[in-house]
């Protein structure tokens, strides 16, 4: 017998982030019986008339986080974004957390790797990623 009741319904909470520059909208989704969260598809700001970055967007996302005590425990990317650049590794470095993506990024960085010219330097193994998932793998956030 089940310790949890069958019916047993578990909502995340989710918090959108639009950034009209990209189009794109990124999430913060909290675990509703703890504080522990995660965020999905992290937008990075680009200025392309410039060529600046900047972190508007993720630091919107970062204050909404400790402005709530929450604590993040995965940034995951669910694709490869070629619509924006990703800001997880700065989110990562200000609030910590696990990053993962799918395994066949490494695909990806092998071909662009190649399309760029890029030399040894840049690894093509996924190594900048906590966890690469295969196909049926799952991850827990909180409870």
């Amino acid at each position: 017998m089940s310790d949890y009741p069958v019916n047993m319904t578990i909502k995340p909470e989710v918090t959108a982030f639009f950034d009209p520059d990209t189009n794109t909208i990124s999430y913060v989704v909290k675990d509703p019986e703890s504080a522990a969260c995660a965020v999905v598809d992290s937008v990075m700001d680009i200025d392309y008339a410039a060529g600046r970055i900047s972190f508007g967007h993720a630091d919107r996302m970062i204050a909404f986080i400790q402005e709530h005590d929450l604590k993040l425990e995965w940034i995951i990317e669910t694709h490869v974004h070629a619509d924006h650049l990703s800001a997880a590794p700065y989110i990562q470095e200000k609030l910590g957390g696990k990053l993962g993506i799918g395994a066949k990024i490494k695909v990806v960085q092998e071909t662009f790797g190649k399309v760029f010219n890029e030399g040894t330097d840049f690894q093509r193994d996924g190594s900048q990623f906590d966890k690469l998932f295969e196909d049926g793998d799952t991850y827990q956030v909180g409870a």
